[in-house]
């Protein structure tokens, strides 16, 4: 006769292949609807972020439908301010861009003289085809192309985020009226909802003072378009290990040809990006965010990876926001909290292991205030 640990661990192959084979499924439907769920997303961490100033509102006295609609207004208009330098910034941009092209390709044959000096053989036919005019100026029109499909995207993501905020204001009455038992699951959500805030906001902060810290760079040693590259910057900052060499690249060669530009100052710039990232992205943002609501480096690299092939460019952006969303979801519930603490850099307190993430202070200490301990023999 079998004994119930014999049926337990033969189960355990079947639960596992199961689970496997549901991850495909799951994984395969997100990347079929990519262009459904990928303004959800960005609506959903806007929104998440935007709930910040709601509540500081309505602690000041305002109503909560008044607050969505005065949040709404001022960050409407000022991404609408931002929007409008952006596409003077960029058009001015496109217009440059044949002066730009012809320097590159003055420093293409100088390198190319260069090398034949020293006795190496280039193929220049092979290379000039990646520096050809017309193939250039091909990318302009598809460019440009995916700049006005972002519009459009951005107008559904704002009226998305616009409703998501005006359901927040009764989303705990709809959970409790829908489970039987709703505080287990209220308290969990509270948890999840109170980290990913902190983490968003936190991020964006970072993200944003990223963004001005490079303009300023950008205004100090003379590179054109400053705007258009703290914007850069403060989007590709939500890249983990290459967004910021990404960001610096353009900046960078257009300071190499540009005419008050040169080697020196490029590389004064190239050093501001550098030093700029290193000092907010691993001083103040671990000890402001925490180690504990952090990532492990080979986590924060495949995530990389496999939310771009999943969702494309936008998926690389929001890569570590996504799996710090789900290292959250799992850290709120006690039995897959140790899923999260693998997605994790390990350098949390052992004695708080156990804790929900709102619990544990930023720089690994502990919260002693709710005394949750790991349970033990007496």
């Amino acid at each position: 006769m079998a004994r119930p640990e014999d049926d337990s661990q033969s189960s355990i192959p079947l639960n596992l292949t199961l689970a496997m084979a549901a991850l495909v499924v799951i994984i395969a439907g997100m990347r079929a609807g990519s262009s459904l769920l990928v303004p959800l997303l960005l609506s959903l961490f806007i929104a998440v972020v935007c709930t910040a100033p709601v509540h500081w509102l309505h602690r000041l006295g305002v109503s909560l439908r008044l607050s969505v609609w005065l949040t709404l207004i001022v960050i409407g208009g000022l991404l609408s301010l931002l929007g409008l330098l952006l596409v003077n910034s960029f058009g001015t941009f496109v217009d440059a861009l044949p002066g730009i092209e012809q320097k590159l390709y003055q420093y293409y044959l100088d390198l190319l003289d260069r090398l034949a000096a020293l006795g190496l053989a280039i193929d220049t036919d092979r290379l000039a085809e990646l520096l050809d005019a017309e193939q250039f100026g091909g990318w302009i029109p598809a460019l440009i192309g995916q700049v006005g499909n972002l519009m459009m995207q951005s107008v559904v993501v704002a009226l998305l985020v616009m409703f998501l905020l005006f359901e927040t204001l009764n989303f705990r009455d709809k959970i409790s009226r829908a489970l039987a038992n709703p505080a287990p699951s209220l308290r969990r959500f509270s948890e999840f909802s109170l980290t990913l805030k902190r983490y968003l906001a936190v991020k964006t902060l970072i993200s944003l003072a990223t963004g001005a810290l490079i303009w300023g760079a950008c205004k100090l040693v003379g590179v054109e378009f400053p705007l258009l590259w703290a914007v850069l910057a403060f989007a590709l900052n939500y890249i983990p290990n290459i967004g910021s060499a990404i960001a610096a690249v353009p900046p960078v060669l257009l300071l190499l040809v540009s005419p008050d530009g040169g080697l020196v100052k490029a590389v004064a710039l190239s050093g501001a990006y550098l030093g700029v990232n290193f000092v907010l992205g691993n001083l103040v943002e671990p000890r402001v965010m925490g180690r504990a609501l952090g990532l492990s480096t080979f986590v924060a690299f495949l995530s990389l990876v496999v939310w771009g092939w999943i969702f494309g460019v936008v998926g690389m952006l929001l890569s570590v926001v996504l799996t710090m969303t789900l290292k959250i979801a799992l850290d709120s519930h006690p039995q897959t909290r140790w899923i999260a603490h693998l997605l994790g850099p390990g350098t949390a307190p052992l004695e708080t292991a156990d804790r929900p993430p709102s619990q544990r202070q930023p720089g690994g200490e502990t919260d002693d205030a709710p005394e949750r301990r790991r349970p033990g023999p007496e």
